[in-house]
């Protein structure tokens, strides 16, 4: 028995973890209980020595020191702030009369205010909530379809997934070892052509069934002409201002994606005094709020790192590196294999999930087969947003049932997702057939390299960690050890 395990570390290794997570064990404690109760047996093998867990520590000091992680509760807390503000009330209130005269107007102002969000905030849990609450009513009320209604409210929801300054996109720049600003340059244009695929389909929608987003009546509209014009310009200017100081100052080179989350969240701050809404409570929400979620991405990625450590110490990296370059088809075979893979696992899990568990496994051998790692980062990122829209476990209508009205069916929310699922599922195919969607923006050699087959090595590839980390702490299973 012990030395078929020491022989099949690895991969009773990973199904350890998915029993972890399917019994619903907290993600970032089943990551570090699968690491170090197989830490331990490898020792008790003799595949391992006791020294190997000295890495531990510094690589927690690390994760601590790790600058880039401080944008994550830069930019949570800017979008917080600008949730509780009023922001978002302001601009679909706006944006609605401004294309309220047309059938699929308020559809229309939720899509476009649901992509300033994400440019603004990057955070989906605040954009769908903040536009369920507002929205939805005012939709349902004019008669839209409660199907298109609440698929509009979710889709555009998650725009904050890749739209920058996405969270995901942080992590995953981490994860990768890239620049956060070349994800972000990589994210912009499909993230915009994602927010047109959306207009095009309520479009679509409107000819088709022009009954299901019908015009708002004249009564409705309230504001007109230069009344409308001026209360357009005063309340888009802040938004896209405060868009510029953060995106702007980082792909021109003038600040850092840490730096740029700081002048967000000072200049979210200072919106919210001019508006007069910066009140102590709200303050201390969001700061409790902030300090939440960003523990729960550092306690995840200290899990993640101590399941990485094991996991490459008995060889896990070569065993997934096997398993994927085998594959037939050489990299189109590999990327349908891995976008599959995704789909289907954002069914159980969520974002960061899949970002600190899957993706760190897959980009060795994306490397290894020569995939530019910006573009496969980009490609899975958009991919991963179909774990908010995934009936019935999706977070984007977890946060719109908690928020829409009772008579809205749940089964409505999930039929309306479909739809807007679909389309997420176009823009993945279409940035492999189309890679220069990623790489227009970029410095560097194209992002994927013609498919051919792929021989599998021989020798160790790309490892999940620095091989420094692992000098002299390997010891070979004992020939003589009895089953």
């Amino acid at each position: 028995m012990s030395v078929w395990l020491a022989a099949n570390m690895a991969p009773v290794m990973f199904t350890a973890l998915v029993l972890f997570l399917l019994i619903g064990y907290p993600v970032a404690f089943s990551l570090a209980a699968v690491g170090m109760l197989f830490g331990w047996i490898g020792i008790e093998l003799g595949m391992l020595t006791p020294a190997l867990l000295q890495a531990l520590p510094d690589r927690v000091f690390g994760i601590m020191r790790n600058e880039i992680l401080l944008a994550v509760p830069f930019f949570t807390f800017m979008g917080l702030i600008l949730e509780r503000s009023g922001m978002a009330e302001e601009l679909l209130d706006t944006v609605g009369q401004l294309f309220g005269g047309i059938r699929g107007g308020l559809a229309y102002a939720v899509i476009f205010v649901g992509a300033l969000l994400a440019a603004t905030t990057g955070v989906v849990a605040a954009s769908v909530i903040a536009m369920g609450l507002i929205s939805l009513p005012i939709m349902l009320r004019y008669g839209y379809h409660p199907r298109l209604a609440t698929g509009v409210i979710a889709a555009s929801g998650t725009l904050a997934q890749i739209i920058p300054p996405s969270l995901v996109l942080i992590v995953m720049a981490d994860v990768l070892g890239r620049s956060v600003g070349d994800m972000y340059k990589g994210a912009l244009l499909p993230g915009l052509l994602l927010t047109g695929f959306y207009v095009l389909y309520v479009l679509g929608t409107t000819i088709l069934r022009p009954e299901m987003a019908p015009a708002l009546p004249p009564e409705a509209r309230t504001l007109h002409g230069r009344a409308l014009a001026a209360r357009v310009i005063l309340t888009l200017i802040p938004p896209l201002a405060l868009i510029f100081l953060v995106l702007g100052t980082i792909f021109i080179g003038w600040a850092t994606p840490t730096e740029g989350g700081a002048m967000g969240a000072v200049g979210a701050m200072l919106l919210a005094i001019a508006k007069g809404r910066l009140k102590l409570g709200m303050l201390k929400e969001s700061m409790g709020s902030t300090a939440r979620i960003t523990s729960f991405v550092i306690f995840i990625l200290i899990g993640s790192s101590v399941f990485s450590l094991i996991f490459r110490a008995v060889n896990g990296d070569l065993w997934v590196e096997h398993l994927l370059t085998s594959l037939p088809g050489g990299v189109i075979g590999f990327l349908i294999f891995v976008n599959l893979l995704i789909f289907f696992l954002a069914f159980f899990l969520d974002f960061f999930e899949i970002a600190f568990i899957i993706l760190p496994l897959l980009a060795p051998v994306a490397q290894t087969l020569g995939i530019d790692l910006v573009w496969f980062g980009v490609l899975i990122g958009v991919n991963m947003q179909t774990s908010f829209m995934h009936p019935p476990f999706g977070f984007a209508l977890f946060y719109l049932r908690s928020v829409a009205p009772p008579k809205v069916r749940t089964a409505d929310i999930y039929w309306g997702a479909v739809p807007f699922l679909f389309i997420q599922l176009a823009m993945v195919f279409l940035i492999i057939a189309f890679p220069q969607l990623v790489s227009w923006g970029l410095d560097g050699p194209s992002t994927m390299p013609a498919p051919t087959e792929i021989s599998v090595p021989e020798t160790g590839g790309s490892s999940l960690l620095d091989s420094q980390d692992f000098d002299g702490l390997f010891l070979p299973p004992p020939a003589d050890t009895n089953p």
